[in-house]
């Protein structure tokens, strides 16, 4: 039925022709090491900056394999931050094949989305049952199904409450009764109609649901990548171009916007209150932050709402109005911390919201929260994007908050005691979202903070509750912000200074841009400066040339924090981060969650990082796994490694060994006597043919240690040019002799011999 994709509910009240609001998409091959791992808006920030080196895919080429690789394509998964036009992708998918213009190799598309199929997840179903359920106008057969080219489409794995268990009953018969989430797992892996394509879209953080052998290729939808992209979809709603050359320019203002608007929806929203605020000739000041931006929003739908509901329009919310979004606000903060994004009728129930209610204000439940389907009248709602429930669930906490509604907060913030000030309050939620391993909670605090200004709590005046937060309680909680000091990673802390943004205070930024141009590195820097200055050099457009920390004025922690910066760091030959070179500096040593973001810089697909010095840092079991994890994804681009004192160099030599092309310095001083099993591995890493280590420095063995050395190094002796046994500090020998084989070796191109005995170093030059 092509009408169906001709024609969409696109946030709007009627309906919108696809194609012509459609923009293309940035859509990639792969996907990023952030990805599910970091909060959706750290992702976009680190994304603004990989256009070039990644692999580009066309919406309709998704199954159709590169030139050079032959083998076919069966299922795709397509993961993409919410709102970054995933479900646009699917639909501009299907209409182009409807209307004839695409994949006319495919002889029916058939598209689920999974918050239909959470509706009937508790029957049973063959899978001839089930797309009766969802497309009645198709007439199938058995037959028909097993000789068509047949597209199943399952879009927004994100949202199921399906459990997938890849281990069920095999279903092989399309007649077969089965629950739902069988049936789909059977598809997926091809017991059933083996030859069917498959595309499932998600969210980054739900994809792994889906057992990588069951992938063919994994694709993310980046959104509007370009200035021209983003250009595009700005030309096409504002047809005046002196306010599409405003908006635009007020855009490239706001770094924080700017990134935004990678998301097709935030570009909405963004013209949505633009348009109204240029075309009611509103004197004020338009928004700078993303809380001014949704602030504003929430009154344009309102005001929208009125005019539907033949309300007078009003500036001000209405009673009404702020009881319904007040309940919607406990709504989304309730599923906020659950991570639920679909309601069902039950969930709605349990704070208060009626289906009669819902369809009264419904101009601005479509707006904001809307009913989007309906099966065996059960219906399943969400907010138009997570965005905008962690606004409104910002703005019911601090609700919760100004009119003292205690029993709710401190269900939230269990260390937050009773009477608290407002800069008690948010440090406690601060706090709690830095305790969250993947940031669920960043962007929701960032809005509690910008909430707070006084321009936000007169937009929002009678929904905030009676404020009494004067400029200096406000100064206060900017003065916690400056100083706080934390625990959690240093990509984490990077949301501090991004409330202190939504403060509008840019006192941090400015001094960070005033160090940058000053030659003078002396100026002592505080624990937020420093994560300002880890996320400046992360999204600066030029790769920094070399990130030693011990050279900035500050504290360990300070330090600690500019670790994040790696992931931006080159030379002209190679990346340097060298961490806590002094003694004197050892109780700043880097911890397993400083390890993971070293780990992530390696394992990126746009890894600058060519040397890595740990000098000083003892590596435990759990650290030296998680490089050991960065060191064998094969984006690792790693020439150096220094000074790696662990224990557990098995585990190390082991990971080189699957990325072992690369590395052309090895340095394993200041680590004891290795055992025989880790210098078996590190042998097995040595006679690997793609091994093209150069240097290898300051081991210490055993005696056999020496024999399977040597050994491996006769196995493949071309490459070495320095060998440094100087931490053996008595070579006896036997391990000499053994040494002796290589070194007579026809192939041994070895320049320089370093060993030591005793107190005395001994240079021999082959």
């Amino acid at each position: 039925c092509k009408k169906k994709y001709i024609y969409i509910f696109y946030y709007t009240i009627t309906g919108t022709p696809l194609n012509s609001i459609y923009s293309e998409l940035y859509i990639t091959e792969g996907l990023s090491e952030e990805a599910g791992v970091q909060h959706e808006e750290t992702q976009l920030e680190i994304h603004s900056k990989k256009i070039v080196h990644d692999v580009p895919v066309r919406c309709h080429d998704i199954f159709k394999p590169f030139p050079s690789d032959q083998s076919s394509i069966k299922a795709v998964l397509t993961c993409g931050v919410a709102g970054v036009g995933k479900t646009f992708s699917v639909l501009k998918f299907s209409l182009d094949w409807a209307q004839g213009s695409e994949n006319q190799e495919l002889d029916l598309v058939v598209p689920m989305s999974f918050r239909e199929l959470n509706l009937v997840r508790e029957g049973c179903y063959s899978l001839m049952e089930l797309i009766q359920v969802f497309h009645p106008v198709l007439k199938l057969t058995a037959h028909t199904l097993s000789i068509s080219k047949l597209l199943f489409i399952f879009d927004g794995l994100d949202e199921s409450r399906l459990f997938l268990d890849f281990d069920c009953e095999v279903i092989s018969e399309v007649t077969q009764r089965s629950e739902v989430s069988v049936l789909l797992v059977n598809l997926i892996k091809g017991t059933l109609l083996p030859t069917a394509l498959i595309w499932i879209t998600s969210r980054p953080a739900a994809a792994n649901q889906i057992p990588a052998q069951c992938v063919h290729r994994v694709t993310e939808v980046r959104g509007f990548i370009t200035d021209h992209q983003k250009e595009q979809y700005f030309r096409k709603r504002f047809t005046d171009e002196e306010q599409c050359k405003t908006v635009l320019s007020h855009i490239r203002t706001s770094r924080s916007l700017h990134i935004m608007c990678q998301i097709p929806i935030f570009c909405w929203i963004t013209a949505t209150v633009l348009d109204h605020m240029l075309e009611t000739n509103q004197s004020e000041e338009l928004p700078q932050t993303l809380t001014d931006m949704y602030a504003h929003f929430l009154l344009v739908q309102t005001n929208r709402k009125r005019k539907y509901t033949a309300q007078n329009s009003s500036p001000e919310l209405s009673t009404a109005d702020c009881e319904l979004l007040l309940k919607l606000g406990r709504l989304a903060f309730k599923h906020l911390q659950k991570g639920n994004i679909m309601f069902y009728q039950e969930d709605l129930e349990q704070v208060g919201l009626d289906l009669t209610e819902v369809l009264v204000y419904s101009g601005l439940c479509t707006e904001i929260f809307k009913r989007e389907t309906v099966l065996f009248n059960k219906s399943v709602y969400c907010f138009i994007h997570l965005s905008v429930q962690e606004f409104v669930a910002a703005v019911y906490l601090l609700h919760c908050f100004n009119c003292k509604k205690e029993e709710m907060l401190l269900a939230f913030l269990k260390f937050l005691k009773k009477e608290s000030t407002l800069d008690d309050f948010l440090r406690a939620a601060l706090e709690e979202a830095l305790r969250s391993p993947n940031g669920h909670l960043d962007l929701f605090v960032r809005f509690l903070h910008g909430l707070t200004l006084e321009s936000n709590q007169r937009l929002l005046q009678g929904l905030l509750g009676p404020a009494q937060i004067t400029s200096e309680m406000r100064q206060r909680v900017i003065c916690n912000l400056k100083e706080m000091k934390t625990k959690s990673s240093p990509d984490r802390s990077i949301n501090i200074f991004h409330c202190l943004t939504e403060l509008n205070d840019h006192t941090v930024n400015q001094q960070i841009q005033d160090f940058l141009k000053s030659e003078d590195r002396l100026e002592k820097l505080s624990v937020t400066q420093c994560s300002a200055l880890a996320y400046m050099l992360q999204i600066s457009e030029q790769v920094l040339g070399e990130l030693i920390p011990m050279k900035y004025n500050t504290s360990g922690e300070g330090r600690r924090r500019l670790v994040a910066a790696v992931r931006n760091c080159k030379s002209t030959s190679y990346s340097t981060l060298h961490l806590l070179i002094f003694h004197r500096f050892s109780h700043c040593e880097l911890s397993k969650i400083h390890i993971e973001v070293v780990a992530s810089a390696l394992k990126s697909s746009l890894s600058h990082l060519r040397l890595l010095d740990l000098s000083y840092n003892t590596v435990v079991k759990s650290e030296i796994l998680v490089l050991c994890d960065g060191l064998q994804n094969l984006n690792c681009r790693l020439e150096t490694l220094r000074s790696v004192n662990s224990p557990y160099c098995s585990s190390l030599a082991s990971a080189l060994k699957f990325n072992p092309s690369y590395l052309r310095e090895l340095d394993l001083g200041r680590n004891r006597e290795m055992k025989d099993s880790g210098v078996s591995h590190l042998c097995a890493f040595l006679k690997s043919p793609n091994c093209r280590l150069e240097t290898l420095r300051s081991c210490r063995f055993t005696e056999t240690g020496c024999s399977s050395l040597a050994s491996a190094l006769k196995s493949n002796p071309s490459h070495l040019r320095e060998l440094d046994l100087g931490g053996n500090t008595d070579l006896k020998d036997p391990g000499v002799s053994y040494l002796c084989d290589f070194l007579q070796s026809p192939d041994c191109q070895l320049e320089t011999l370093r060993s030591v005995h005793g107190d005395k170093e001994n240079i021999f030059f082959v």
